[in-house]
Protein backbone atom coordinates (compact mmCIF):
# COMPACT_ATOMS: atom_id res chain seq x y z
CA UNK A 1 0.00 0.00 0.00
CA UNK A 2 0.96 3.66 -1.07
CA UNK A 3 1.30 5.45 1.94
CA UNK A 4 0.10 9.33 1.95
CA UNK A 5 2.95 11.61 4.25
CA UNK A 6 1.76 15.35 5.45
CA UNK A 7 3.30 18.76 6.14
CA UNK A 8 4.65 19.21 9.77
CA UNK A 9 3.52 22.26 10.88
CA UNK A 10 2.66 23.86 14.97
CA UNK A 11 5.05 20.98 15.74
CA UNK A 12 2.45 18.20 14.44
CA UNK A 13 1.89 16.46 11.06
CA UNK A 14 -1.02 18.22 9.20
CA UNK A 15 -2.70 16.45 6.10
CA UNK A 16 -2.33 18.62 2.76
CA UNK A 17 -5.78 20.41 1.31
CA UNK A 18 -4.56 21.55 -1.39
CA UNK A 19 -5.51 18.14 -3.41
CA UNK A 20 -2.31 17.54 -5.19
CA UNK A 21 0.07 15.09 -4.53
CA UNK A 22 3.51 14.36 -5.47
CA UNK A 23 4.55 10.68 -6.34
CA UNK A 24 8.02 9.49 -4.04
CA UNK A 25 9.59 6.59 -5.10
CA UNK A 26 12.23 3.82 -4.22
CA UNK A 27 14.78 4.28 -7.00
CA UNK A 28 16.22 0.98 -6.73
CA UNK A 29 13.16 -0.89 -7.45
CA UNK A 30 11.41 2.08 -9.43
CA UNK A 31 8.13 1.34 -7.06
CA UNK A 32 5.56 4.29 -6.20
CA UNK A 33 6.52 4.41 -2.54
CA UNK A 34 4.51 7.53 -0.96
CA UNK A 35 2.64 10.52 -2.23
CA UNK A 36 3.25 13.74 -1.00
CA UNK A 37 1.04 16.72 -0.49
CA UNK A 38 2.22 19.56 -3.18
CA UNK A 39 0.96 22.55 -0.47
CA UNK A 40 -1.39 25.93 -2.05
CA UNK A 41 -0.60 29.27 -1.41
CA UNK A 42 -3.32 29.39 1.40
CA UNK A 43 -1.48 26.48 2.95
CA UNK A 44 1.99 28.34 2.78
CA UNK A 45 1.09 31.60 4.17
CA UNK A 46 -0.90 29.39 6.81
CA UNK A 47 3.08 28.03 8.16
CA UNK A 48 4.11 31.34 7.76
CA UNK A 49 1.93 32.72 10.19
CA UNK A 50 2.24 30.09 12.77
CA UNK A 51 5.97 30.64 12.34
CA UNK A 52 5.62 34.59 12.71
CA UNK A 53 3.21 33.35 16.41
CA UNK A 54 6.14 31.30 17.39
CA UNK A 55 8.70 33.84 16.93
CA UNK A 56 7.42 36.26 19.02
CA UNK A 57 8.36 34.02 21.91
CA UNK A 58 11.38 32.00 20.60
CA UNK A 59 13.57 35.30 19.99
CA UNK A 60 13.69 36.32 23.79
CA UNK A 61 14.28 32.72 25.03
CA UNK A 62 17.82 32.59 25.68
CA UNK A 63 20.68 31.77 23.77
CA UNK A 64 21.78 28.94 26.27
CA UNK A 65 18.24 27.63 26.37
CA UNK A 66 18.05 27.11 22.68
CA UNK A 67 21.29 25.88 22.45
CA UNK A 68 20.44 23.06 25.28
CA UNK A 69 17.50 21.87 23.04
CA UNK A 70 20.06 21.25 19.81
CA UNK A 71 22.61 19.71 22.56
CA UNK A 72 19.22 17.29 23.13
CA UNK A 73 18.82 17.33 19.31
CA UNK A 74 22.33 15.85 18.79
CA UNK A 75 22.08 13.24 21.28
CA UNK A 76 18.59 11.99 19.56
CA UNK A 77 20.45 12.20 16.16
CA UNK A 78 23.34 9.95 17.30
CA UNK A 79 20.67 7.38 18.45
CA UNK A 80 18.66 7.95 15.08
CA UNK A 81 21.38 7.92 13.15
CA UNK A 82 20.94 4.58 11.19
CA UNK A 83 17.04 4.95 11.04
CA UNK A 84 17.82 7.97 8.95
CA UNK A 85 20.97 7.00 6.68
CA UNK A 86 17.70 3.89 6.03
CA UNK A 87 15.37 7.02 4.96
CA UNK A 88 18.14 8.98 2.83
CA UNK A 89 18.93 5.46 1.12
CA UNK A 90 15.44 4.12 0.66
CA UNK A 91 14.45 8.04 -1.00
CA UNK A 92 17.55 8.84 -2.75
CA UNK A 93 19.22 5.67 -3.39
CA UNK A 94 22.92 6.34 -2.42
CA UNK A 95 24.45 3.72 -0.95
CA UNK A 96 23.89 3.09 3.18
CA UNK A 97 27.37 3.99 3.76
CA UNK A 98 27.52 7.65 2.35
CA UNK A 99 23.60 8.09 3.08
CA UNK A 100 25.18 7.62 6.77
CA UNK A 101 28.30 9.80 6.14
CA UNK A 102 25.78 12.97 4.66
CA UNK A 103 23.86 12.44 7.86
CA UNK A 104 27.13 13.13 10.05
CA UNK A 105 28.32 16.14 8.13
CA UNK A 106 24.91 17.27 9.01
CA UNK A 107 25.47 16.74 11.99
CA UNK A 108 28.25 18.75 12.77
CA UNK A 109 26.76 21.98 11.68
CA UNK A 110 24.34 21.17 14.75
CA UNK A 111 27.39 20.28 16.81
CA UNK A 112 28.70 24.19 16.19
CA UNK A 113 25.40 25.84 16.71
CA UNK A 114 25.13 24.20 20.10
CA UNK A 115 28.22 26.78 20.69
CA UNK A 116 25.33 30.33 20.10
CA UNK A 117 25.95 31.19 23.72
CA UNK A 118 29.39 32.21 22.59
CA UNK A 119 28.81 32.91 18.66
CA UNK A 120 26.48 35.11 19.31
CA UNK A 121 28.05 37.15 21.50
CA UNK A 122 28.68 40.90 20.36
CA UNK A 123 31.44 43.33 20.83
CA UNK A 124 31.90 46.28 23.77
CA UNK A 125 33.94 49.08 23.54
CA UNK A 126 34.34 51.19 26.92
CA UNK A 127 34.67 55.28 26.46
CA UNK A 128 34.37 55.66 23.10
CA UNK A 129 34.47 59.40 23.74
CA UNK A 130 34.05 60.72 26.88
CA UNK A 131 31.50 59.13 29.10
CA UNK A 132 30.60 57.43 26.54
CA UNK A 133 30.14 53.12 25.53
CA UNK A 134 29.62 51.25 22.23
CA UNK A 135 28.34 47.96 21.60
CA UNK A 136 26.79 45.70 19.40
CA UNK A 137 24.34 42.52 19.26
CA UNK A 138 23.40 40.10 16.90
CA UNK A 139 19.61 39.68 17.06
CA UNK A 140 17.04 37.37 15.07
CA UNK A 141 15.36 37.92 11.30
CA UNK A 142 12.53 36.72 11.94
CA UNK A 143 10.61 33.65 9.96
CA UNK A 144 13.11 32.23 7.51
CA UNK A 145 12.76 29.78 4.79
CA UNK A 146 14.99 26.99 3.51
CA UNK A 147 14.31 25.42 0.35
CA UNK A 148 16.73 22.05 -0.03
CA UNK A 149 17.49 19.99 -2.91
CA UNK A 150 17.17 15.91 -3.77
CA UNK A 151 20.20 14.56 -3.23
CA UNK A 152 21.17 15.32 0.66
CA UNK A 153 17.61 14.85 2.40
CA UNK A 154 19.83 15.20 6.23
CA UNK A 155 22.76 17.44 5.33
CA UNK A 156 21.53 20.47 3.50
CA UNK A 157 18.75 21.51 6.03
CA UNK A 158 20.87 20.90 8.69
CA UNK A 159 23.55 23.40 6.79
CA UNK A 160 20.17 26.15 7.51
CA UNK A 161 17.39 24.74 10.12
CA UNK A 162 19.86 24.37 13.79
CA UNK A 163 21.86 27.84 12.62
CA UNK A 164 18.71 29.72 12.08
CA UNK A 165 16.49 28.16 15.31
CA UNK A 166 19.66 28.41 17.91
CA UNK A 167 20.12 32.61 16.30
CA UNK A 168 16.69 33.01 17.40
CA UNK A 169 14.75 32.94 14.60
CA UNK A 170 11.69 30.51 13.24
CA UNK A 171 11.89 28.21 10.23
CA UNK A 172 10.01 26.80 6.46
CA UNK A 173 11.89 23.85 5.61
CA UNK A 174 10.76 23.52 1.84
CA UNK A 175 12.65 19.92 1.63
CA UNK A 176 12.22 18.64 -2.23
CA UNK A 177 9.24 16.84 -2.68
CA UNK A 178 11.32 13.78 -4.41
CA UNK A 179 12.84 13.04 -0.79
CA UNK A 180 10.39 13.72 2.30
CA UNK A 181 10.41 11.54 4.82
CA UNK A 182 13.64 12.43 6.29
CA UNK A 183 13.02 16.36 7.14
CA UNK A 184 9.39 15.04 8.76
CA UNK A 185 12.06 12.26 10.88
CA UNK A 186 14.12 15.12 11.77
CA UNK A 187 11.24 17.50 12.55
CA UNK A 188 9.86 15.11 15.00
CA UNK A 189 13.06 14.73 16.64
CA UNK A 190 13.39 18.25 17.29
CA UNK A 191 10.18 18.67 18.85
CA UNK A 192 10.78 15.60 21.33
CA UNK A 193 14.04 17.87 22.09
CA UNK A 194 12.01 19.92 23.21
CA UNK A 195 11.35 22.73 20.42
CA UNK A 196 8.51 24.65 20.87
CA UNK A 197 5.62 23.96 18.45
CA UNK A 198 6.19 26.50 15.37
CA UNK A 199 9.88 27.06 15.38
CA UNK A 200 10.81 24.31 13.12
CA UNK A 201 8.02 23.66 10.09
CA UNK A 202 8.02 21.25 7.11
CA UNK A 203 6.31 22.35 4.30
CA UNK A 204 5.95 19.86 1.08
CA UNK A 205 5.21 21.43 -2.24
CA UNK A 206 6.26 22.81 -5.98
CA UNK A 207 6.96 25.78 -7.41
CA UNK A 208 3.34 27.15 -6.20
CA UNK A 209 4.69 26.82 -2.57
CA UNK A 210 8.21 28.42 -3.37
CA UNK A 211 6.79 31.48 -5.31
CA UNK A 212 4.69 32.13 -2.44
CA UNK A 213 6.86 31.72 0.62
CA UNK A 214 9.53 34.07 -1.48
CA UNK A 215 6.97 37.10 -1.91
CA UNK A 216 5.57 36.58 1.22
CA UNK A 217 5.60 39.99 3.22
CA UNK A 218 6.40 37.53 6.44
CA UNK A 219 9.35 35.92 5.29
CA UNK A 220 12.35 37.71 6.09
CA UNK A 221 15.33 35.65 4.93
CA UNK A 222 15.58 32.90 2.06
CA UNK A 223 18.62 30.00 2.26
CA UNK A 224 18.71 27.91 -1.04
CA UNK A 225 20.19 24.92 -2.33
CA UNK A 226 20.04 23.24 -5.98
CA UNK A 227 20.63 24.28 -9.70
CA UNK A 228 21.94 27.45 -11.01
CA UNK A 229 18.89 28.59 -13.18
CA UNK A 230 16.34 27.71 -10.11
CA UNK A 231 19.19 29.55 -7.30
CA UNK A 232 18.96 32.71 -9.63
CA UNK A 233 15.51 32.80 -9.96
CA UNK A 234 15.22 32.11 -6.01
CA UNK A 235 17.57 35.65 -5.82
CA UNK A 236 15.96 37.70 -7.44
CA UNK A 237 12.54 36.63 -6.58
CA UNK A 238 13.11 37.01 -2.86
CA UNK A 239 15.46 39.66 -2.99
CA UNK A 240 13.53 42.27 -4.86
CA UNK A 241 10.58 41.25 -2.15
CA UNK A 242 13.45 42.92 0.39
CA UNK A 243 14.23 39.25 1.93
CA UNK A 244 18.02 38.80 2.50
CA UNK A 245 18.84 35.53 0.32
CA UNK A 246 21.84 33.22 -0.46
CA UNK A 247 21.26 30.98 -3.05
CA UNK A 248 23.72 27.99 -4.25
CA UNK A 249 23.69 27.00 -7.33
CA UNK A 250 25.36 23.99 -9.74
CA UNK A 251 28.67 23.20 -10.66
CA UNK A 252 30.80 21.77 -13.07
CA UNK A 253 34.07 20.82 -10.66
CA UNK A 254 37.72 20.59 -12.25
CA UNK A 255 40.33 18.38 -10.69
CA UNK A 256 43.68 19.46 -12.25
CA UNK A 257 46.05 16.44 -12.07
CA UNK A 258 49.79 17.38 -12.68
CA UNK A 259 52.64 15.34 -14.03
CA UNK A 260 54.33 14.12 -10.87
CA UNK A 261 51.08 13.64 -9.06
CA UNK A 262 50.79 10.11 -7.98
CA UNK A 263 48.37 8.83 -10.55
CA UNK A 264 47.36 5.64 -8.04
CA UNK A 265 46.01 8.68 -5.93
CA UNK A 266 44.82 10.61 -7.85
CA UNK A 267 43.23 7.62 -9.51
CA UNK A 268 41.43 6.72 -6.49
CA UNK A 269 40.23 10.20 -5.33
CA UNK A 270 38.74 10.73 -8.99
CA UNK A 271 36.61 6.98 -8.90
CA UNK A 272 35.28 8.56 -5.31
CA UNK A 273 34.76 11.74 -6.24
CA UNK A 274 33.14 11.53 -9.75
CA UNK A 275 30.97 8.56 -8.80
CA UNK A 276 30.02 8.20 -5.30
CA UNK A 277 26.66 8.96 -4.47
CA UNK A 278 25.97 8.10 -8.43
CA UNK A 279 27.71 12.09 -9.42
CA UNK A 280 24.71 13.62 -7.71
CA UNK A 281 26.78 15.55 -5.76
CA UNK A 282 27.77 19.81 -5.84
CA UNK A 283 30.81 19.01 -5.19
CA UNK A 284 31.10 15.89 -7.31
CA UNK A 285 34.11 15.73 -9.80
CA UNK A 286 33.03 15.76 -12.98
CA UNK A 287 36.11 16.79 -14.90
CA UNK A 288 39.63 15.40 -14.69
CA UNK A 289 41.74 18.12 -16.00
CA UNK A 290 45.19 16.15 -17.47
CA UNK A 291 48.35 17.95 -17.72
CA UNK A 292 49.83 16.39 -20.57
CA UNK A 293 49.34 13.43 -22.76
CA UNK A 294 51.46 11.30 -20.44
CA UNK A 295 49.18 12.25 -17.33
CA UNK A 296 46.16 11.80 -19.39
CA UNK A 297 47.22 8.14 -20.32
CA UNK A 298 48.53 7.06 -17.30
CA UNK A 299 45.31 8.31 -15.75
CA UNK A 300 42.67 7.30 -18.30
CA UNK A 301 44.75 3.96 -17.81
CA UNK A 302 44.11 3.24 -14.33
CA UNK A 303 40.34 4.73 -14.19
CA UNK A 304 38.62 2.83 -17.22
CA UNK A 305 38.78 -0.63 -15.65
CA UNK A 306 37.51 0.60 -12.31
CA UNK A 307 34.67 2.66 -13.42
CA UNK A 308 34.05 -0.62 -15.76
CA UNK A 309 33.53 -2.87 -12.79
CA UNK A 310 31.96 -0.43 -10.37
CA UNK A 311 30.02 -2.10 -7.61
CA UNK A 312 26.52 -1.04 -8.60
CA UNK A 313 23.36 -1.78 -6.41
CA UNK A 314 20.73 -1.10 -4.34
CA UNK A 315 21.91 1.21 -1.16
CA UNK A 316 21.21 -1.44 1.04
CA UNK A 317 23.47 -3.55 -0.59
CA UNK A 318 26.41 -3.56 2.00
CA UNK A 319 29.06 -4.52 -1.27
CA UNK A 320 27.54 -1.56 -3.73
CA UNK A 321 29.98 1.22 -4.63
CA UNK A 322 27.35 3.05 -5.99
CA UNK A 323 23.35 3.08 -5.94
CA UNK A 324 20.86 4.34 -8.40
CA UNK A 325 19.70 7.52 -9.15
CA UNK A 326 16.88 9.59 -8.25
CA UNK A 327 14.35 9.13 -10.91
CA UNK A 328 13.56 7.31 -13.73
CA UNK A 329 13.18 10.98 -15.31
CA UNK A 330 16.82 11.96 -13.50
CA UNK A 331 18.77 8.40 -15.13
CA UNK A 332 16.70 9.41 -18.47
CA UNK A 333 18.41 13.06 -18.52
CA UNK A 334 22.22 12.09 -17.54
CA UNK A 335 21.81 9.13 -20.75
CA UNK A 336 20.78 11.86 -23.01
CA UNK A 337 23.96 13.89 -21.87
CA UNK A 338 26.06 11.10 -22.78
CA UNK A 339 24.48 10.71 -26.17
CA UNK A 340 24.74 14.36 -26.87
CA UNK A 341 28.93 13.78 -25.68
CA UNK A 342 29.53 10.54 -28.33
CA UNK A 343 27.65 13.00 -30.96
CA UNK A 344 29.93 16.01 -29.95
CA UNK A 345 32.75 13.70 -30.69
CA UNK A 346 34.19 12.99 -27.39
CA UNK A 347 35.42 9.22 -26.69
CA UNK A 348 33.60 7.14 -24.61
CA UNK A 349 35.63 5.36 -22.75
CA UNK A 350 33.50 3.48 -20.25
CA UNK A 351 29.26 3.70 -21.42
CA UNK A 352 26.90 2.28 -18.62
CA UNK A 353 23.80 3.69 -20.32
CA UNK A 354 22.52 0.13 -20.31
CA UNK A 355 23.72 -1.32 -17.61
CA UNK A 356 20.39 -2.88 -15.32
CA UNK A 357 21.02 -4.69 -12.10
CA UNK A 358 19.38 -8.50 -11.44
CA UNK A 359 16.29 -8.54 -9.62
CA UNK A 360 16.35 -4.71 -9.80
CA UNK A 361 15.59 -4.30 -13.79
CA UNK A 362 13.01 -1.22 -13.29
CA UNK A 363 15.28 0.49 -10.77
CA UNK A 364 16.89 3.74 -11.94
CA UNK A 365 20.38 2.86 -12.64
CA UNK A 366 22.72 3.93 -14.49
CA UNK A 367 26.22 2.55 -15.47
CA UNK A 368 29.00 4.45 -14.59
CA UNK A 369 30.29 6.86 -17.55
CA UNK A 370 34.09 7.95 -18.70
CA UNK A 371 34.74 10.30 -21.48
CA UNK A 372 38.18 11.12 -22.84
CA UNK A 373 39.36 13.88 -25.02
CA UNK A 374 36.57 16.05 -24.17
CA UNK A 375 36.95 19.86 -25.19
CA UNK A 376 35.40 22.96 -24.17
CA UNK A 377 33.16 23.51 -26.72
CA UNK A 378 31.32 20.68 -25.46
CA UNK A 379 28.13 20.65 -23.63
CA UNK A 380 28.86 18.12 -21.78
CA UNK A 381 31.86 19.72 -20.62
CA UNK A 382 30.37 23.42 -20.21
CA UNK A 383 27.30 22.32 -18.52
CA UNK A 384 25.94 20.50 -14.86
CA UNK A 385 25.09 16.75 -15.57
CA UNK A 386 24.41 15.34 -12.44
CA UNK A 387 25.10 11.82 -13.01
CA UNK A 388 28.44 9.35 -13.11
CA UNK A 389 29.94 10.56 -15.75
CA UNK A 390 33.62 11.71 -15.83
CA UNK A 391 34.83 13.82 -18.62
CA UNK A 392 38.86 13.55 -19.11
CA UNK A 393 39.96 17.08 -20.84
CA UNK A 394 43.74 17.03 -21.55
CA UNK A 395 45.81 20.37 -21.58
CA UNK A 396 49.15 21.12 -22.33
CA UNK A 397 50.78 23.07 -19.38
CA UNK A 398 49.39 24.46 -15.68
CA UNK A 399 48.64 28.16 -17.09
CA UNK A 400 46.44 26.73 -19.60
CA UNK A 401 44.63 24.46 -17.32
CA UNK A 402 44.27 27.11 -14.48
CA UNK A 403 42.83 29.88 -17.31
CA UNK A 404 40.14 27.00 -18.57
CA UNK A 405 38.83 26.60 -14.47
CA UNK A 406 38.97 30.14 -14.17
CA UNK A 407 37.13 30.59 -17.52
CA UNK A 408 33.84 28.23 -16.68
CA UNK A 409 30.89 30.32 -15.60
CA UNK A 410 30.55 28.16 -12.43
CA UNK A 411 32.93 28.51 -9.21
CA UNK A 412 31.98 25.88 -6.62
CA UNK A 413 34.64 23.78 -5.79
CA UNK A 414 37.83 22.14 -7.93
CA UNK A 415 40.86 20.59 -6.86
CA UNK A 416 44.36 19.47 -7.99
CA UNK A 417 46.89 16.95 -7.37
CA UNK A 418 50.63 17.37 -7.22
CA UNK A 419 54.04 16.91 -5.19
CA UNK A 420 55.27 20.41 -5.76
CA UNK A 421 53.80 23.11 -2.74
CA UNK A 422 54.64 25.96 -4.92
CA UNK A 423 52.65 24.91 -7.68
CA UNK A 424 49.89 23.97 -5.23
CA UNK A 425 49.90 27.18 -3.85
CA UNK A 426 49.81 29.24 -6.69
CA UNK A 427 46.80 27.54 -7.81
CA UNK A 428 45.16 28.06 -4.74
CA UNK A 429 45.81 31.72 -5.14
CA UNK A 430 44.50 32.11 -8.13
CA UNK A 431 41.64 29.72 -9.18
CA UNK A 432 38.47 31.58 -9.17
CA UNK A 433 36.62 28.94 -7.16
CA UNK A 434 35.03 28.82 -3.79
CA UNK A 435 35.99 25.96 -1.99
CA UNK A 436 39.83 24.65 -3.34
CA UNK A 437 40.93 21.59 -2.28
CA UNK A 438 44.99 20.13 -2.55
CA UNK A 439 45.18 16.28 -2.95
CA UNK A 440 41.69 16.39 -1.47
CA UNK A 441 38.96 15.81 -4.20
CA UNK A 442 36.00 16.94 -2.39
CA UNK A 443 36.83 19.97 -0.42
CA UNK A 444 34.00 20.56 1.69
CA UNK A 445 34.20 22.91 4.72
CA UNK A 446 33.72 21.37 8.12
CA UNK A 447 31.04 23.01 10.18
CA UNK A 448 32.76 25.85 11.83
CA UNK A 449 33.94 27.09 7.94
CA UNK A 450 31.49 28.27 5.80
CA UNK A 451 30.54 26.18 2.22
CA UNK A 452 29.73 28.29 -0.92
CA UNK A 453 31.22 28.60 -4.64
CA UNK A 454 31.79 32.22 -6.18
CA UNK A 455 30.49 33.39 -9.82
CA UNK A 456 27.34 31.60 -10.76
CA UNK A 457 27.57 28.89 -8.24
CA UNK A 458 26.43 31.45 -5.60
CA UNK A 459 24.01 34.50 -5.68
CA UNK A 460 24.28 36.52 -2.76
CA UNK A 461 27.26 37.32 -0.90
CA UNK A 462 26.63 35.19 2.56
CA UNK A 463 28.30 31.80 2.31
CA UNK A 464 26.45 28.49 4.36
CA UNK A 465 27.21 27.60 7.56
CA UNK A 466 30.11 28.59 10.02
CA UNK A 467 30.25 32.08 10.99
CA UNK A 468 29.08 33.20 7.78
CA UNK A 469 26.02 31.40 8.78
CA UNK A 470 25.87 32.90 12.35
CA UNK A 471 26.21 36.38 9.83
CA UNK A 472 23.07 35.64 7.33
CA UNK A 473 20.77 34.77 10.49
CA UNK A 474 21.19 37.42 12.81
CA UNK A 475 21.38 41.46 12.06
CA UNK A 476 23.93 43.57 13.46
CA UNK A 477 22.63 46.38 16.02
CA UNK A 478 25.37 49.28 17.38
CA UNK A 479 24.46 50.50 20.34
CA UNK A 480 26.19 54.10 21.49
CA UNK A 481 25.14 55.63 25.10
CA UNK A 482 26.21 57.85 27.74
CA UNK A 483 24.31 58.04 30.73
CA UNK A 484 23.82 61.69 32.08
CA UNK A 485 25.88 63.17 35.61
CA UNK A 486 23.95 65.98 35.73
CA UNK A 487 25.63 68.25 33.38
CA UNK A 488 23.50 69.73 30.37
CA UNK A 489 25.86 71.11 27.71
CA UNK A 490 22.50 71.93 25.11
CA UNK A 491 21.72 71.14 22.16
CA UNK A 492 24.28 70.01 18.96
CA UNK A 493 22.95 70.70 15.76
CA UNK A 494 26.87 69.40 14.05
CA UNK A 495 27.57 65.83 13.15
CA UNK A 496 27.87 63.66 16.28
CA UNK A 497 31.59 63.11 16.85
CA UNK A 498 33.23 62.07 20.41
CA UNK A 499 35.15 63.77 22.20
Amino acid sequence: MVKTLHHYIGGQRVEGTSGRYGDVFNPATGELSARVPLASADEASRAVAVADKAFATWRDTPPLHRARVLFRFKALLDQHLEELAELVSAEHGKVISDARGSVIRGMEVVEFACGAPHLLKGGFSENVGTNVDSHSMRQPLGVCVGITPFNFPAMVPMWMFPLSIVCGNTFILKTSEKVPSTALRLAELLSEAGLPDGVLNVLNGDREAVDTLLTHPGVAAVSFVGSTPIAEHIYQTASSHGKRVQALGGAKNHMVVMPDADMDQAADALIGAAYGSAGERCMAISVAVAVGDQTADALVERLAPRVENLRIGPGTDPAAEMGPLVTGEHRDRVKDYVDLGVAEGARLLVDGRDRTIDGHENGFFLGGCLFDRVSTDMRIYQEEIFGPVLCVVRVPDFETALRMVNDHELGNGTAIFTRDGDTARTYASRVQVGMVGINVPIPVPMAFHSFGGWKRSLFGDIHVHGMEGIHFYTKLKTITSRWPQGIRSGADFHMPIMK
